[in-house]
Order: C-alpha cells, then sequence, then structure tokens
C-alpha cells in the first residue's frame, strides 16, 4: 500500500496562540512533500515532526490571508541556506507572486534551487498532475479569493498473484500487463481472465482541504464522497452569527458539509484563539457528523485508514 499520510503542523485561526500554530500541513504521498498553506512556525514543526526539507517540492496556498502564507519567507529562505537542489513550486494567487518574488528576490537572492510560481484562480481546474495524482482547486465562499484543494490518487494496479501465474506459466514480461486488467493469452490460444491472476488494487484515496469558507453548497459539491476533508471551524455554535458576517465556519457548519457530501471521515480546525478547549467543538460536530476528527500540531494520519 502506498504512503499517503497527513501531517498537522498548524489549526489555529488569525494569530499564533499558546494553544495552537497558524495554518499548515503537509501531505506526505510516496515520500514527497506537499505543503498546504504555510502559517507561521511551519518550518519549525517541519523540524519537530522530522519530516525532510529536501523531499518538499510543492507548497499550496490557499488565499491571501497572513495566517496561511506568512511563514512562506523563512521557509524558502531556509531551503535556501539547507543547499536545496532541483526547484519548489509555489501554487498561488497572481497578487501573491508579486509579492513573494519582491520579497525572495530582496531577502534571499543567492537561491540553491529554482523557485518557480504557478498562478491558481478561483475555479475548478486541475493544477497538478503525476503520474500517482491529481490535485485540484475549487472556489470557497470567503472575503477574498480562495480555493479549496483536492487531493486525488489515480487507479492503482492490480496486485500479481504469484501461485497462479507460475501454475499458468506466464512469462515475466507480461507482468506490468497484468497489473493493468489484460488477460493473459497462452501460446495455445487459451484465454486466461485476468481475475484468476491478480488480486484487486488498493483503493484510491482521496483528501480535501478547505481552509476559510463559510457554509456553502458549491463546496458541498465540490468535496462529494471524498475519503478525507479537512474543514475549518473556526467558532461553536454560540458564535454562529459572527461566523456568517465573518465568512468562516461553525463546527456544526462543517460536519453539515462532510455529512451532505457523503464524506467519509472529516478533520475540523482552523480554530479561534479564544477556544483554549477545542473538545466543545469537537461535541458539536460529532452531533451531526460522528465520523470527526480534532486537529492539533503534531497529528499525523495514515489516510490508508
Amino acid at each position: 500500500m502506498t504512503r499517503f499520510e497527513l501531517n498537522i503542523l498548524g489549526c489555529g485561526s488569525a494569530t499564533t496562540s499558546l494553544q495552537h500554530l497558524p495554518s499548515c500541513q503537509v501531505l506526505n504521498i510516496r515520500d514527497n512533500l506537499f505543503m498546504i498553506d504555510c502559517g507561521e512556525g511551519a518550518q519549525l514543526e517541519m523540524r519537530r515532526m522530522k519530516l525532510k526539507f529536501s523531499r518538499l517540492n510543492h507548497i499550496f496556498i490557499s488565499h491571501l490571508h497572513g495566517d496561511h502564507c506568512f511563514g512562506l519567507p523563512g521557509l524558502l529562505s531556509t531551503l535556501a541556506l539547507l543547499g536545496k537542489t532541483g526547484s519548489v513550486t509555489l501554487h498561488i494567487f497572481e497578487e501573491g507572486a508579486e509579492q513573494f518574488k519582491r520579497l525572495m528576490d530582496y531577502f534571499c537572492r543567492d537561491m540553491s534551487y529554482e523557485l518557480r510560481f504557478h498562478i491558481i484562480e478561483p475555479r475548478k481546474a486541475v493544477i497538478y498532475e503525476d503520474n500517482g495524482i491529481t490535485v485540484t482547486t475549487f472556489p470557497l465562499r470567503h472575503r477574498i479569493p480562495a480555493v479549496g484543494f483536492l487531493f486525488a490518487e489515480k487507479p492503482k494496479l492490480r496486485h500479481i498473484n504469484p501461485e497462479a501465474v507460475l501454475r499458468h506459466e506466464v512469462p515475466q514480461h507480461y507482468m506490468n500487463n497484468l497489473r493493468q486488467g489484460k488477460d493473459y493469452v497462452t501460446p495455445g490460444g487459451l484465454v486466461i481472465p485476468n481475475s484468476e491472476l491478480t488480486t484487486d488494487a488498493d483503493p484510491a484515496i482521496s483528501y480535501a482541504y478547505c481552509s476559510d469558507t463559510m457554509l456553502s453548497k458549491r463546496v458541498i459539491n465540490a468535496v462529494r464522497g471524498v475519503d478525507w476533508l479537512y474543514h475549518e471551524a473556526t467558532y461553536g455554535d454560540e458564535c454562529a452569527v459572527q461566523a456568517r458576517k465573518r465568512y468562516h465556519s461553525t463546527a456544526r457548519d462543517a460536519a453539515t458539509v462532510a455529512r451532505d457530501a457523503g464524506v467519509k471521515q472529516l478533520i475540523i480546525g482552523h480554530f479561534s484563539n479564544r477556544y483554549i478547549d477545542n473538545e466543545p467543538l469537537l461535541l458539536q460536530a460529532q452531533e451531526v457528523f460522528p465520523a470527526t476528527t480534532l486537529a492539533h500540531e503534531g497529528l499525523v494520519l495514515d489516510l490508508n485508514e
């Protein structure tokens, strides 16, 4: 089974507090690291969680509020000081690309790696693809342009049944065809069904990240059927009016999205610093969607489970 692991580096909102750091996550997919948002303290948490800086090649910024991107200058500078090679691609809105390019040109002129800027827009679009995954943006409903990110594994290859292929004398060079689901035809013309020679592929995993947004039907439609959903839950029930005014969600709103979208697991975060204890938010969410997990710094989740 391929590695698909979520690391929570920060799950607070607006300002750093004694409880939480601002938003930041790292997805470890096949030992390649994909950072989602980059609040202050991101690089320190990477060290604490023993995430390898050399494996980080893509950073996705959901929107241009400081608690989601103020960690970038320090992190990008540290990567240069560490002598990182290759490239780092920053997926960000155009205004952010302009600001951070100027900042890095001033403070970090001698880069050991190539810093690339990939401009995103508040619409549904595939913004990254490799042999194993696609990353798709979808618009959120916030005070400024903001997007969520959907990381989806591509269908995986089937597993070879060693005893069956030996019994039917399938040549080694045909194994990749079997993994792709093809039948085997013997030299004598007998067709051996693929189902007799292989077992089912591991399920493809999907993970959606929704940062700052108020309850929205378009978000529900965008994340429909995903395996794991991270959704902001800045406030509790008592602040529902304030949440709507500020284009944020309550824990109950987040759970409503998960329930109505038919997702399998929900993770809530982006907690207001007014809350010292986040357990009441978890309980409110679980009243609507029982399969809810509370985010916290240092949390590592195997999304294959």
